[in-house]
């Protein structure tokens, strides 16, 4: 009988241990910046299931933020969670089975332009992972003007943003390299997406490393059509948001990028204008299952 009790004992905190060990995980790497030799650290999410899975090669996206979330890469690394796939993650407690990458911009003296939602931000505005449940999203913006003329852009004046994510492509590197080396990564299905800032870093970063990832996905960012040659090239799946309403990336710039794919001969390549709404488009897209489903369905070797 004590034998009985012992052995049910044992299988009953082995299932403890296992359900414990078997939720996701959010580890901060720290590594030195290529720029200036500084340390900062960027987040890590590891997926339910990691450590049990022991032969599973895991699909590995790396996030892109936008210009509000930059910081240091320290105590500032926080903000980079307000929106994307590691707040639906980590926060909604989502069950996503990536591993994410999810780096911070420095600022590179965007904190001395007075721009409101960088000099107004405050840390209750980070979101928080609750022990029991989750907390409720923000609503959707709802804007009360009209949405504007779409017509294609005469002249795109920009390749990528000041002060952009190119800035780091190094640091990224690195990131990913690091990851790849010391995690269980399924080095043929690796994903690049951001919002806003990120999404014009998305673009880049794709042009750059065409033979890297599996598909991209930037969100309320358009691509120079300079950066499409590669991409095209590669055949390297798009599935590009705009919003209608969004008078900061206006929809008419992504014409020219979309046009110059299609005239390469590129046909993995989707557009979706979600025409009622404003700059905040990725609330809908990485609140809802259709991009990490259209993510998931492609690999470098099936391209």
């Amino acid at each position: 009988m004590r034998n009985l009790i012992l052995l049910s004992l044992l299988i009953f905190c082995g299932i403890q241990v296992f359900a414990q060990s078997a939720e996701p995980e959010l580890h901060r790497v720290t590594f030195t910046s290529a720029v200036d030799n500084l340390e900062r650290d960027y987040f890590l999410y590891l997926p339910k299931g990691y450590h049990e899975a022991e032969e599973q090669e895991w699909p590995v996206m790396m996030f892109l933020h936008g210009n509000g979330e930059r910081g240091n890469g320290k105590d500032e690394l926080d903000y980079v969670m307000i929106h994307g796939p590691l707040y639906e993650a980590w926060v909604q407690k989502r069950d996503l089975p990536f591993i994410m990458i999810v780096p911070q911009l420095p600022m590179f003296g965007r904190d001395t332009m007075g721009l409101p939602y960088i000099d107004n931000r405050t840390r209750s505005q980070i979101p928080v992972r609750l022990e029991e449940g989750v907390p409720p999203r923000d609503p959707e913006g709802r804007p009360n003007y009209p949405i504007g003329p779409m017509v294609p852009a005469d002249s795109f004046p920009l390749v990528t943003l000041p002060a952009g994510w190119d800035w780091i492509e190094e640091d990224l590197m690195s990131m990913l390299d690091h990851v790849n080396d010391n995690y269980r990564t399924d080095e043929n299905r690796i994903y690049l997406s951001g919002l806003s800032y990120g999404g014009f870093g998305t673009w880049y970063m794709a042009s750059k490393h065409t033979n890297l990832f599996a598909a991209i996905c930037p969100v309320v960012g358009w691509g120079h059509p300079s950066l499409m040659p590669p991409i095209a090239e590669a055949k390297l799946p798009v599935w590009v948001f705009a919003g209608g309403r969004d008078p900061v990336v206006q929809p008419q710039y992504f014409f020219g990028g979309i046009n110059k794919l299609e005239e390469l001969g590129h046909n993995q390549v989707r557009f979706t204008i979600e025409a009622d709404m404003s700059h905040d488009v990725w609330r809908r897209v990485y609140g809802g299952q259709d991009v990490y489903d259209w993510l998931l369905s492609h690999t470098k070797e099936h391209r």
